[in-house]
């Protein structure tokens, strides 16, 4: 992070940003592991932008997805991976420097 554009947007990470990922990092950082159901209420999203937030994150490696059965019932749980926690971690740093820059 440069301390010459603390509001260079270019340090931003863009899978992270997005309304419907930010909301799932941000649950999942405090959640630890969340099943699908838990988190789309949680998020307010809907099954399909949750389902396609999710895939973007697990391609990135920021979440680990895993399915398996409950009964007779498929369950899809969600976690961040420690990749997804150093991101969100230098996410948050990020957004700390704009709002702290905007108070000078």
């Amino acid at each position: 992070m440069s301390d010459d554009a603390p509001f260079d947007y270019r340090e931003i990470d863009d899978v992270i940003h997005g309304r419907a990922r930010l909301s799932v990092m941000a649950y999942l950082s405090g959640a630890g592991t969340a099943e699908f159901v838990e988190l789309r209420e949680a998020t307010a999203t809907t099954d399909g932008n949750l389902s396609a937030a999710l895939r973007k994150l697990e391609d990135a490696g920021y979440v680990e997805i895993e399915k398996r059965f409950a009964g007779r019932k498929p369950q899809t749980l969600a976690r961040l991976s420690d990749a997804g926690r150093e991101a969100w971690l230098a996410y948050l740093s990020r957004i700390e420097a704009m709002v702290a820059g905007a108070k000078r």
